[in-house]
């Protein structure tokens, strides 16, 4: 490939040495030099999304799913770098590699209140780890170095801010060997493996001292399944996952009690609260009173970032490393223990299995959304990769859904966002064309931006060797979530005035896009509809009439989470006859037929 002529190509090709080559975006004047440029690279590939939004989201989501081992938007100046803030954030808080390309306005008219002049500088201050303006050609090579460097060594959003006019001066590829000017390397830095060996040697004795072992998986532990499932076996431990680390071991093992906190498990709240030792793996997650009891359990803690050891529980040793690498170490350390603790575990494991059968197929007012989500994940192909929003879709994900194999899904995992699951889907299909690709997202979101975004998959469809991209809509004309909050945590009645949304025909809308979908209203039609959802030769949506007022209880009710909801049935809630039926189903009666041995009822 020639050699750069302006500043937008040279900007590309040293992203390009740092194995950067897929760009989500939408153009503007702004950047319009780097979008030019994009097409004379045949190594470079650019996503056109419907908002910028998606494309921070899509950058992000790409590095979780493996696609690039750097994400990177690239949008305009002004409202096109305001939009892409919360897109951003998502990278930032879920320690994903993002760069960001932005637009500005031209140095010549900075300072002089032109159109779509922002401050960039400060409005991006706080998402960045580093950011820098591009001002002079000679910039070029150290500040994209620089940026990517530090997005991958701390694994988070860099920002290179490019006025339109620096993108047209002619590119400076070797800056003079003089003072003033910077010779970089486009070669990562090495990453920390292992901690020393006197650490290893702490943990191993707290850990060997313990009778009940707990384990704790997040994100970080993710690509360490065989070490982590055998440190697990020699230490009878029973295992509970982040949101983000769900996946992380073969969720069918007895021992693995599911997810952890408010959408998690009785069987993971057992775990915790019952064991005497925690081991906490590449995790941080902020529930504290989902932990152990403070003082009940000595903790060893693994993360490669030494500053998110001990934030969350009193842990008595922190060790600073890869994952595997650290658990791999650890392993020969580890003596076995006495198997009637990991019995317990599946004992509470099974229970909780038992239990949540029987309230998926607990008969609703509309269809159960519990038992779609299930009768999914019993038809998901081994490879299939799913995309999550955030709402009720993270709930019926995190209890539902038994990942296993090379199946992987991941959301807006700590920013929690709404809009995430489309823009995560796209970005899954970019990184794994050959792979079947499921979202799961409420109506609210789809209407956010899901809708909008079925356009970019019916542009793209056609590169994908794999035709299956499937998009379940939970829909229930409601912001259920927020809904079962407004009762459970401020005791009120949720306003229709807020929380309901209009019905939309999604289904009928992909298929005037040239895709495919139906709409499913019969809890008898939901297999057969997955069937030929996952069968489809074009992307399909599933548009699932759902119950809105099935219960979302937590692992662990508190008595002033049932004075809140009980309260909320007191002050009006229209709903509330539908609640009751639904939560003596879902609880009470799923319970009782658990406790009894009863097939669940069809």
């Amino acid at each position: 490939m020639s050699a750069p002529k302006n500043v937008a190509q040279h900007v590309l090709a040293r992203l390009a040495e740092w194995g950067v080559h897929r760009f989500y975006g939408y153009p503007g004047d702004g950047i319009g030099g780097l979008f030019t440029a994009l097409p004379e690279r045949e190594d470079a590939e650019f996503v056109q999304v419907r908002h910028e939004e998606t494309a921070a989201f899509a950058a992000c989501a790409d590095v979780k799913y493996g696609g690039s081992p750097i994400g990177c938007c690239a949008v305009t100046g002004g409202p096109g770098a305001v939009h892409a803030l919360n897109g951003l954030y998502d990278a930032k808080l879920d320690h994903q590699p993002v760069v960001a390309l932005l637009g500005h306005t031209a140095q010549t008219a900075q300072g002089g209140g032109y159109y779509q002049e922002v401050d960039l500088g400060a409005l991006f201050s706080d998402v960045a780890g580093y950011l820098a303006e591009v001002k002079d050609a000679s910039q070029v090579r150290h500040v994209v170095d620089r940026a990517c460097r530090t997005a991958l060594a701390d694994r988070t959003v860099t920002v290179i801010i490019l006025p339109s006019d620096v993108l047209e001066q002619d590119a400076v590829v070797e800056p003079p060997d003089a003072h003033g000017y910077y010779h970089t390397s486009a070669v990562p830095s090495s990453h920390v493996t292992t901690p020393p060996e006197a650490a290893l040697d702490a943990a191993a004795e707290v850990l060997n001292a313990g009778e009940k072992v707990a384990i704790l998986a997040g994100a970080g532990a993710l690509g360490s399944s065989a070490v982590l499932t055998e440190v697990a076996n020699t230490l009878g431990a029973g295992m509970a996952t982040a949101l983000l680390g769900k996946g992380v071991v073969d969720e069918r093992s007895p021992w693995v009690t599911g997810a952890i906190g408010l959408l998690g498990t009785t069987a993971s709240w057992h775990l915790m609260r019952e064991c005497d030792t925690l081991l906490i793996v590449g995790s941080t997650m902020p529930y504290t009173e989902y932990y152990p009891a403070p003082g009940q359990a000595r903790a060893v803690q693994i993360d490669v970032d030494g500053a998110r050891c001990g934030i969350r529980y009193d842990t008595e040793v922190n060790l600073t490393g890869d994952a595997g690498a650290t658990l791999a170490a650890l392993l020969p350390r580890l003596r076995g223990h006495d198997p009637s603790w990991r019995a317990q575990v599946e004992r509470w494991t099974s229970a909780w299995d038992d239990y949540s059968r029987q309230r998926a197929h607990a008969h609703t007012s509309a269809l159960n959304p519990e038992l779609v989500v299930r009768e999914l994940s019993d038809r998901l192909p081994d490879d299939a990769l799913l995309a999550v929003d955030c709402g009720t879709a993270t709930s019926w994900y995190a209890r539902d859904v038994t990942l296993h194999g090379s199946q992987y899904g991941t959301l807006s995992g700590t920013l929690l966002s709404m809009g995430g699951g489309m823009p995560y889907a796209i970005a899954a299909k970019n990184a794994h064309p050959d792979r079947p690709v499921v979202a799961l997202i409420g109506d609210g979101a789809m209407q956010m931006n899901g809708v909008n975004e079925l356009i970019t998959v019916a542009r793209y469809r056609h590169r994908w060797s794999d035709p299956r991209f499937v998009v379940l809509v939970l829909s229930n004309d409601d912001l259920s979530y927020v809904s079962w909050e407004t009762r459970g945590m401020l005791g009120e009645a949720p306003d229709p005035q807020s929380q309901a949304i209009p019905d939309v025909p999604y289904a009928q809308w992909a298929m005037l896009l040239g895709l495919d979908g139906i709409e499913l209203r019969e809890r008898e039609h939901i297999g057969a509809v997955w069937d030929r959802a996952l069968a489809a030769d074009r992307p399909f949506v599933v548009d699932a009439k759902v119950d809105k007022d099935v219960p979302l209880v937590p692992p662990h009710v508190t008595i002033q989470q049932a004075l809140n909801t009980a309260r909320s049935q007191l002050s009006g809630d229209t709903d509330v006859l539908d609640i009751i039926a639904n939560g003596i189903k879902e609880t009470v009666g799923a319970k009782a037929r658990s406790v009894l041995g009863l097939p669940p009822q069809e």
